[in-house]
């Protein structure tokens, strides 16, 4: 890799530290490239982002950002997942280790704040933000729809009555 390609992506990993709230590091002990390319694509399906790189450069990048503590775990085949929203990342590569021994979630950072792997485990049995919201969308229409019920009943009561 030529030394501007080394810059360069220095600079597009300072800039992933800068702005996800999440950042898990694994540690990859042989998985063979269909398994990669799976977890690759389960971790884009939830909304994340999947990257092997070298852990000489990673050091580099996360100097100065809010995930510089997780510098110490960058030790062996590792690569990191991360994503925008704290609970994408967290559910694809738990879900992807609890099927996969050679797979291992070693720590992370959440905004800022170093984490451990328990917690990265209490992360993904969250529900998702979309998950969420669909939630709340659900109980902000229950209401509306018992009051319809509700005047549509007593319509009903007026009606028969007259």
């Amino acid at each position: 890799m030529k030394r501007e390609e080394k810059q360069q992506l220095i600079s597009e990993l300072n800039g992933v530290f800068q702005k996800s709230a999440l950042v898990v590091v694994t540690l990859n002990k042989g998985l063979t490239m269909p398994e990669t390319t799976e977890l690759r694509n389960n971790i884009r399906k939830d909304g994340a982002s999947y990257r092997v790189t070298k852990n000489r450069l990673t050091k580099l990048a996360l100097v100065g950002t809010p995930c510089e503590g997780i510098s110490e775990l960058m030790v062996g085949p590792t690569a990191i997942a991360y994503s925008e929203d704290p609970i994408a990342a967290a559910k694809a590569v738990v879900k992807f280790a609890k099927d996969n021994d050679r797979f291992e979630v070693i720590g992370g950072v959440m905004n800022g704040e170093k984490v451990s792997v328990d917690t990265i485990k209490s992360l993904a049995a969250l529900p998702s933000l979309d998950e969420l919201r669909g939630k709340l969308v659900g109980l902000l229409q229950a209401p509306a729809g018992q009051i319809a019920r509700v005047t549509k009943a007593y319509s009903e009561k007026e009606q028969a009555a007259a």
